[in-house]
Order: C-alpha cells, then structure tokens, then sequence
C-alpha cells in the first residue's frame, strides 16, 4: 500500500468518524454542555500523548506561543459555545437537517471574507453562496408547509454553530503558521474548559445517572470522535492535495444524513433531498480552487475545523 493510498484512507475514515457525532448526540442523556466540556478535555488528552512522546517539541513558552495563546484560547472558546449549539441543534431537529445547516459555514466564510480578509467575492462564490440559500430554503421545511417550532430552532442552532464555525476558520488563518496538532490541543482543551460553568449550571455532570454503556458513548465522543479523528487525520492531510481534502470532507454529511434517514428513520423528503444537493454541492464547489498547492488546507476541509 503507498502513502499516499493509506493517507487516503486515514482521511476517510476520519471523515466518516466525525459523520457520526450527530448519531452519538442522540444516543447519549446528557446535557450538551457537558458533552461539550467532556469532548474538549477528554480530546485534549488524547492529542497530547503524541506531543509528549515527540522528540523535537516547540518549546511551551516561547514566542510563537505567548504571541498566539490569547487568540488559541478565544478561538477554543467559540469552539466550545459551537459545539453546544450544533449539539442542541440535533436535539430540536433531525441530524440531516441540524447537519446540512451546520454545513452553510463556508457560505458565512465566504461572505466575511471579503470584510475579514480584504479577499474580492468572485462571480463563481457569490452563485455558489445564492444556490446553498436556495437549497437551505427546502431544508428547513417552508415549501411543503412545515411549521414545527422545534425543527425550525434545530435548523436555527444549526445556523448559529456555522457561523461560529466560520468565526473559528477565520480567526485560524491568523494562526496558520502554528503547529496544526499543538494549535488543536489547546484549541480543544480551551473549548472543554471554556463551557465548564455553563455544563455545571445546565445539569452538571450527572455521572451517578449514567450507565456502562453511556460511559462508554462518551468515551467513543471524546477519544474516537475527537482525538483519534483528528490524529487520522493530522496524519493524512499532509501527503494529499487542497482537493482530495476538500472533497473527502463531504464524506462527513453525506454519513450524516444516510445515518438520519436509514438508521434513525427520521423523515427527509424530496424538497429536502434537492435541499441538500444545493447545499453540498454549492459549497463544495465553492472550496474547489485548481491553484491550490498540496497541503493547503481548503475552508471546509476540515481542520481549521473542530467538528
């Protein structure tokens, strides 16, 4: 097997991995700010142990650090108060519909950019961002009369979490140069401890009403779902192109929505199956970019990204 054939693999394996958080959300009776607080600390840890065990460290208080820890902390910070939207999202709605929502993230991306970045809109974001809001319009149920308060705050929070999102891959171009794996530990362990108080005031952690088999969900959250998915992936994204990244990510919503429609049964209708095609076509076309140089990590290809 070459490299770059397993590199291949590693990173569709970590996209399929983050394609089932929405599947655990639904499966775990906790609240999502402890689920947040857990996942962040508990990723944290796991990142670390190859960062202890390297032979060549960046030094924990040079410059490069003390330069960029304020902005790794705030943005670990909007990590954190992301993930419990995303997390209430799939509680209010369906994972298809919280996910496809989540993923109108690179259209907030491209939309500030030009403001945040001083980056011009070209002619071919602005009809890829017109058809994902055209394709979030079915998605969110209006055409067929749909009026559930709670599935339109799912796709709310949904929404909420991607600009968030977007807020986060913004803030990281400023800290491009730093260690991706290093920059993720501390952006995770941020996130973890930044909604600590919240995950205390909203139900604290309920450990003596959790089972085996819970504790063992939450585990998969924080040492799979984090830690290892983003190890796989750290590991693969270096030997691959712009491209292959960018498209390999879309493995994450389409496990999603097939996890939401056959495996949870939850409804997702014709409006919504054309919905989702404008929404992950839109901006996956939108992230493509032929100039790119191997390595270059593309806004929705995942890291920059902490779903």
């Amino acid at each position: 097997m070459t490299n770059k054939t397993r590199s291949t693999i590693m990173l569709a394996v970590s996209m399929a991995i983050f394609g089932t958080i929405g599947l655990l959300r639904v499966s775990l009776p906790v609240s999502s700010g402890f689920l947040a607080c857990f996942r962040g600390i508990s990723g944290m840890l796991v990142l670390l142990l190859p960062l202890l065990t390297k032979k060549e460290k960046q030094p924990i208080r040079s410059a490069t650090y003390k330069k960029a820890l304020p902005l790794l902390l705030f943005s670990g910070a909007l990590i954190g108060v992301n993930w419990i939207l995303l997390f209430e999202a799939y509680r209010f709605t369906t994972v298809a519909k919280a996910t496809l929502s989540y993923y109108m993230a690179p259209v907030f991306i491209v939309l500030a950019s030009p403001i945040v970045l001083r980056e011009k809109l070209r002619l071919k974001q602005m009809i890829c961002v017109l058809a994902a809001v055209a394709g979030m319009i079915p998605v969110s149920g209006v055409l067929n009369g749909e009026k559930g308060s709670s599935d339109l705050s799912g796709v709310l929070l949904g929404l909420a979490a991607a600009a968030l999102y977007a807020g986060v891959v913004l803030l990281n171009k400023r800290l491009s140069s730093f260690p991706p794996l290093q920059k993720t530990a501390i952006q995770l362990g941020a996130a973890g401890f930044a909604v600590l108080p919240y995950a205390l005031l909203s139900g604290g952690f309920p450990t003596e009403k959790l089972t085996a088999a819970n504790w063992a969900l939450l585990l998969v959250a924080g040492v799979v779902h984090t830690g290892a998915a983003y190890l796989l992936y750290f590991a693969a994204i270096p030997h691959l192109s712009a491209q292959t990244a960018a498209v390999f990510s879309y493995i994450d919503p389409a496990v999603a929505i097939l996890l939401s429609v056959f495996l949870l049964k939850e409804p997702l209708n014709v409006w919504g199956w054309i919905g989702a095609a404008l929404i992950l076509g839109a901006t996956l076309l939108s992230g493509l970019e032929p100039t790119r140089k191997k390595g270059d990590i593309s806004p929705k290809s995942k890291k920059n990204s902490l779903q």
